[in-house]
This record gives C-alpha cells, structure tokens and sequence, in this order.
C-alpha cells in the first residue's frame, strides 16, 4: 500500500475515492477504513478492473431492488417487480406505510451507488461493475424479476443484537461487550425474509414470520451504516471526501432508526413450518423503561473511558479491525450464501487493504 501524501491533489482525491467506494452504506461496512490515503496495489490491480469503488454500493442497491420488487412501492423511481399483496399485508403489520419506506430506503441507495460512481469517473477512475457475479437465484414468488442476484434473502441468519447494544447504559462494543440477541431464533436457522415462492404465502403465521424477519434484518444492515461513517471520518484526509461522509452518512442513521421502531412492532409468533419463534419484546427479559419497544433513541452509554459519564452516541465508532469484522457479520448473516470463492476473495482483499490503511 502506498503511503506518499505528497502526491498531486487530483491523483490523491481520485485515490481517496477509490477507497472510499466500497465502504458506503450499509452492507459497505466491509470497507470501513478505505479512506486514508493510498490506493491498496490489490483495489488498482489484482481484481481485474474491480476497485473498492462502490462495490458495496451495488451489493446493498442488489438485495434492496428484491426487498422493494416483492414488499415496496414499484414506480419511476424504484422500477422493477410488480410486487407480493401476502407479502406487502404481512408487512404493514410491522406499519402501515412498510411499502413507501422500503422504496425510500431503496431509492436512497440507488442514489448513493450512481452519486459514488459517477464521483468516481470524475476523478479518473473506472466504473465498477460486478455483473460477472450476478449468479444467485431470485424469488420465484410472483412480483419478483427473473434475472441474477448478487446476494441472498432467502437464507438468512440474523443477529438482532442491535437491539440489546442500543438500550445497553453500561456496556459498548467498543469495549469489547456483547449482547444478547432479541430473537434468538434468528440465529439459529436459515430464514427467508422474501418468500421464496407463492408457496411462502401461507400459512398467516409463516408469511408474517417472513415479513418480520425482514423488519429485523432492515435494522440489521443500516445500523452498520450508522456506525461506519463516524469510523471512515476518523480516516479520511480529503475534505471533499470528508464532506460527502458527512452529507451520506445521517441517511443511513435516519434508516436505522425508522426499521428498529418498525421491527418493535412485530407480533410474537411461531411459524408453523420450521418453529422460529418471535419473542414478545415487551415481555421478559424485555420489557420495562429501556426495552420498550416505542424507543428510537440510542440509551446513553459508556464512550471512550469508563470514567466518563454516560453519554447517547452512534455505537460502535472504533476502527480498528472494521472491516473484517464487517466482513464476518455480512458473511454470517448468510447475505452471500451460494456466491463464488472468487467474489468471497474479493471482497477478503478489500477487507483486508482497508484495515491495513492508516490516516497520512
């Protein structure tokens, strides 16, 4: 990796960038740290063209358009599908508008992916395209497109700790705490969270616990965006590139925070197919002043030092080993299951560049 910062301001901007591409939103938490300067030899060269560009742009953009083509509003803006009525009424449980924020959420990171791209070109890179990785299967549900995928909704393992860490007023991961999850069952299968086929439409109980896995899992993408731009502002050198951190960035928050209220209101349940059990959140070990499930606030918590106060923040915000972390939380999330040792190796070197980085 170089590390010259004496470099011409274009070529140093166009690096920056490059860097930067990969860890934009919320699947883009694998590339947290790309930003400091210099260019991993691995992003220029050795992936055939693929730069850390907006690799993970396209990741989020691909499994959003499935969310949005079977649960989400289909128009000029958020073309694609025809959409799943079972689906799409199993969803508005969770809240009547679910279709209108799936679309904005969708439309959002279409947004980022051509802003990221188009910014690219500008600073003399070439647009990233991963088409050649496109091998995964959609839906057969009726109002999904039949074309390839690059990543899976339909076999999912969530980690809903999320819900735990942001209610914690004594525990950080930045300290090296865990959390327990909130539907523990969602780590212990594989879940779709779009029907699979029209014969995912029913039983009730089995198309809501697809539609609440969805509602889990939303939260579950955006809170790594919500963590990781305060990470990549602590790396970045550019100021224009500082800039776009700061104006994105608050999206992604503004999606976390809409899909964890979303996710309290899904009701406790079985599915009679395969016995994931969705717990009643305001029941125990739930329950009471900071677990209600009404809350969109982050509790206050420990940041920095013990020996400060309580204060309510974004967590986590340390950088170091961001990237693989994220990485593994993606991975285990089953988000890639059934892509190519290739893509796998990918997405590993980038991982691997952005954690080796240093801010100049």
């Amino acid at each position: 990796m170089e590390h010259n910062v004496q470099q011409a301001k274009a070529s140093t901007s166009r690096r920056s960038f490059l860097r930067k591409g990969l860890a934009v939103g919320g699947a883009a938490t694998i590339g947290a740290g790309l930003l400091v300067t210099g260019l991993p030899a691995f992003a220029e060269k050795a992936s055939g063209g693929l730069t850390p560009g907006d690799a993970a742009e396209i990741l989020e953009t691909d499994f959003w358009q499935q969310y949005n083509e079977l649960g989400g509003i289909q128009d000029s803006e958020v073309p694609g599908g025809s959409g799943s009525p079972a689906y799409i009424k199993a969803l508005s449980v969770l809240d009547a508008d679910m279709s209108q924020y799936i679309h904005d959420n969708t439309e959002d990171e279409f947004t980022h992916f051509t802003f990221i791209n188009a910014y690219l070109v500008s600073k003399g890179g070439e647009p990233v395209n991963l088409d050649k990785f496109r091998t995964l299967p959609s839906s057969k549900a009726t109002g999904a497109q039949q074309i390839g995928r690059l990543t899976n909704l339909m076999q999912l393992t969530v980690d809903t700790s999320y819900w735990t860490k942001y209610r914690s007023r004594t525990k950080n991961p930045d300290f090296g705490d865990t959390f327990p999850p909130a539907v523990p069952g969602l780590l212990k299968g594989q879940f779709p969270a779009i029907p699979r086929s029209d014969a995912d439409l029913s039983p009730k109980n089995h198309i809501q616990a697809i539609a609440n896995t969805a509602g889990f899992h939303f939260a579950f993408i955006e809170q790594g965006g919500t963590s990781l731009y305060p990470s990549l502002a602590q790396r970045v050198t550019d100021p224009e590139v500082l800039r776009i951190l700061l104006s994105i960035g608050p999206t992604e928050t503004m999606h976390f925070q809409t899909w964890q209220d979303k996710a309290g209101n899904a009701p406790a349940l079985t599915d009679p197919t395969n016995g994931l059990v969705f717990p009643d959140l305001n029941a125990p070990p739930f329950g009471g002043e900071d677990f209600q499930t009404n809350l969109i606030m982050p509790e206050p918590t420990v940041f920095l030092s013990r020996k400060f106060p309580p204060v309510s923040i974004i967590r986590p915000t340390e950088t170091q080993g961001a990237a693989m972390g994220a990485l593994k939380a993606l991975t285990d999330d089953g988000l890639f299951r059934g892509q190519s040792a290739e893509f796998f190796a990918v997405l590993q070197g980038l991982a691997e560049a952005a954690d080796a980085a240093r801010r100049g």
